[in-house]
């Protein structure tokens, strides 16, 4: 543009005094908002909402002190106790918001006062749903335990689409939080999403089947070091679901590895699996009698495509041409050949690449592949995709 020498003009730009903009610290504010607005219309005031940003584009419930108050009969919390902090990406100011906060935006979603304590066990976490990055990121809720047919959620036919109230409601109030109390999802600035996700709307919220397991099969929760007996939410983040219906003499448990195989999202080293109760009950029927041996199969057979390695491991390559065992080895069989080394096995022996390896975090399992069941069991069908475990909340605290 200029048609100076690009490395001069960086050098320039780098060794120039910055500007008074640039020299600002600290992190970007919020802006304040009062807690009540003035009384309006319905239509005035639903109208206001959309254009301040403080929905999902969607109608919302007016969260009236009454439906407010009503909301926060559901837990011995008090009102004004703070539930956690949030903020879309680091360099943002970390918004504290209390219960009652938590209550307008459980109010707007359209959520009944019983599912308020899963909800607030959410929010606990500080997780935003829409976290400010150009890559579009997703996220994922499973609840776990008693509550799930206290509030009725909807384990069978359809879990993951819209037909459940809890289901959908819980959901969509992650979103709410997110952009009311977090500060997301205002694009161009605290959202950057280049395209931005439709699983933001409801974050992929359902329960998990705990009746449909096979035996020996934990559910999530008790995975994760919770009681069978306690109520919990188990966060995601990723970006992507694909679904897959299968009808093959191929046993299900092999489909699943060489999908997983093959499978690329930037970067990946870790996935989650959700399974109809028919998938998990030929898996588990095919010599997998926990969760964990099935993801100790997944991870230790499940190889890398030829493209992918090489083209993330440089070194590795290099010493493939210079005849450096196993490397060499691998690379004679072609780039598009697979080469035996696990992008989920957190546990690899040692001497094998490791670009690919996420760390070990507290109470995870020895590989960074999840399952959860859930669905009818109308149909051999499964999704996967590249949303790893962030963390559980319980529900029965915030009750």
């Amino acid at each position: 543009l200029t048609g100076q020498p690009m490395l001069e003009q960086i050098y320039a730009g780098l060794t120039k005094p910055l500007s008074a903009e640039d020299s600002k610290a600290g992190f970007l504010k919020r802006d304040p908002r009062p807690r009540l607005l003035e009384p309006n219309t319905a239509d005035k005031l639903m109208e206001y909402f959309h254009e301040q940003g403080y929905t999902d584009g969607n109608p919302i419930i007016l969260p009236t002190e009454q439906k407010v108050g009503q909301m926060l009969k559901a837990t011995s919390r008090k009102p004004d106790e703070w539930v956690g902090q949030m903020r879309p990406s680091p360099p943002h100011e970390a918004w504290y918001y209390t219960v009652e906060m938590v209550a307008v935006n459980a109010v707007m979603a359209g959520a009944k006062p019983e599912y308020f304590p899963t909800i607030l066990a959410i929010a606990s976490k500080g997780l935003t749903s829409m976290f400010s990055s150009t890559s579009s990121f997703a996220r994922m809720v499973v609840v776990n335990g008693p509550v799930v047919k206290e509030i009725g959620m909807n384990t069978s036919i359809g879990a993951l689409g819209p037909n459940n109230q809890a289901n959908s409601a819980i959901g969509r109030c992650w979103t709410l939080i997110s952009k009311n109390l977090g500060g997301s999802g205002k694009p161009g600035e605290t959202y950057l999403g280049s395209q931005g996700n439709q699983l933001n709307y409801n974050n992929l919220c359902f329960p998990e089947t705990e009746e449909g397991l096979p035996a020996g099969w934990n559910p999530l929760h008790v995975q994760k070091g919770f009681k069978k007996s306690d109520s919990v939410v188990n966060l995601f983040s990723g970006w992507s679901f694909n679904d897959i219906a299968w009808y093959s003499p191929l046993p299900q448990h092999e489909v699943i590895r060489g999908w997983l195989e093959h499978f690329f999202s930037f970067g990946t080293t870790q996935a989650t699996l959700v399974l109809d109760p028919i998938v998990a009950a030929d898996v588990a029927a095919n010599g997998y009698p926990t969760k964990e041996a099935f993801t100790k199969f997944l991870a230790e057979k499940t190889g890398t495509p030829g493209w992918l390695y090489w083209s993330q491991n440089a070194r590795a390559l290099t010493q493939a041409k210079e005849g450096v065992e196993p490397y060499a080895g691998w690379l004679k069989q072609g780039q598009g050949a697979v080469v035996p080394v696990s992008r989920y096995n957190r546990n690899a022996p040692a001497g094998r690449n490791t670009a690919f390896m996420a760390s070990k975090d507290n109470n995870e399992p020895a590989n960074s592949i999840n399952i959860v069941v859930t669905g009818g069991g109308t149909n051999t069908f499964w999704a996967g995709g590249d949303f790893g475990y962030v963390g559980s909340a319980s529900v029965d605290q915030w009750r």
